[in-house]
């Protein structure tokens, strides 16, 4: 039996979740992932199936986000009328950036070998910033919550943030980054790392507020993750607030003259 060409690609795009549940195809609800697989299909007439770099929860945005797919047409990544083609048929809250050759065996998901978030919080009255943040009004001790924040990096075992009924095979994350700034009436958490826990970023957010409000002390706060209980944690924080702003891989992964492959 004769094993069938194709080519290898990473899809680069960004998209507003407040009208998706998530990235990952949903039954009885729309998904990017979805649109993405109908738009490439209808395009390339051939059923195209992305694998992403990971789940976004219902409402959650990406300002940068990979999946990767196979395809029998060759030099997708050079083909800019492609590329225009795709976003014209694509809804306007969702855009590709570009298209990149990768070795056959590179995975979005696998290979990537850092993620980052910013969560976003809006102190005021802000019509336009209405479904892109969380609208906050209360007083936040912010140097507490940095405090707070900078506690992360003594721990991988992230359990406490963890989904509940989650099938991770393990909950272990390495914190690369975890900082609180202001810019106006903005609040920005950025944070980074290896992988993160379903519900992870929100989760944490959402108790860094409570140690904000004084609800709970940067000591509780310590307490909390060494528990490992879900159930001590705060409320996750809204979805509307999250954004996927970085994935990262190996230079490897990516080749610029990319020959026929087989499966």
């Amino acid at each position: 039996m004769s094993k069938e060409l194709f080519y290898r690609y990473f899809i680069h795009l960004s998209y507003l979740g407040t009208n998706y549940h998530g990235w990952q195809i949903q039954a009885n609800a729309v998904s990017v992932q979805e649109l993405l697989n109908k738009a490439l299909s209808t395009l390339l007439k051939e059923e195209i199936n992305t694998i992403g770099a990971g789940r976004t929860d219902t409402g959650v945005h990406a300002r940068y986000y990979v999946a990767h797919f196979d395809s029998a047409t060759p030099k997708l990544e050079s083909n800019k009328p492609f590329l225009y083609s795709l976003n014209k048929i694509l809804p306007i809250d969702i855009s590709i950036q570009r298209i990149s050759s990768v070795k056959s065996d590179a995975n979005a998901r696998f290979d990537a070998t850092l993620r980052g978030y910013e969560y976003v919080i809006c102190q005021t009255k802000n019509p336009f910033m209405n479904g892109l943040a969380w609208m906050y009004y209360g007083n936040l001790d912010v140097e507490k919550m940095q405090m707070a924040s900078q506690l992360l990096f003594n721990y991988t075992d992230f359990t406490s943030f963890s989904k509940v009924g989650s099938d991770n095979k393990t909950n272990n994350c390495t914190i690369y980054f975890a900082e609180w700034t202001q810019k106006d009436d903005l609040l920005i958490f950025t944070i980074k790392a290896n992988r993160f826990l379903r519900n992870m970023v929100r989760a944490i957010v959402g108790t860094l507020v409570e140690v904000g409000r004084g609800k709970i002390t940067p000591e509780e706060f310590v307490a909390i993750i060494e528990a490992k209980n879900r159930g001590l944690a705060g409320t996750s924080a809204p979805a509307e607030g999250l954004y996927l702003t970085e994935v990262e891989y190996p230079e490897e992964v990516y080749i610029k003259n990319k020959g026929v492959q087989k499966i």
